[in-house]
């Protein structure tokens, strides 16, 4: 009997876990396209939302970046553990929200470069 408790309690906290659900806007995820360079405006009016799951059976966590592109609003999934996350970080603490971005690679492959 004891042990069912413990077992009942550990699925009830593991529930109440799983089932906050983040809400924000759903716009169109960022697609750049590899080398070529892409101006765009980050919304950093309030804290960027986070995803975490599994991809190849990892562990990730993005943020979610609202941006903006040619006047379109959508959003950037970006995996906190890319080093361009820490200078987009470093530009938005200096004032500056508007970045270009530079992709190389597709998939597995991909990086991303600030230009200046």
């Amino acid at each position: 009997m004891e042990n069912e408790i413990k077992v009942t309690n550990w699925i009830e906290e593991e529930l109440a876990q799983t089932s906050t659900h983040t809400e924000y806007e759903e716009l169109p995820s960022l697609k750049l396209t590899p080398n070529v360079v892409t101006e765009l405006t980050i919304d950093a009016s309030k804290p960027f939302e986070k995803w975490s799951g599994e991809n190849n059976g990892k562990d990730v966590t993005k943020k979610i970046i609202p941006v903006t592109v040619g006047g379109n609003k959508m959003h950037w999934w970006l995996n906190v553990k890319n080093p361009v996350y820490r200078e987009l970080l470093d530009s938005l603490a200096n004032g500056n929200n508007t970045i270009k971005v530079l992709q190389t690679g597709t998939q597995a492959n991909t990086k991303y470069v600030l230009v200046k």
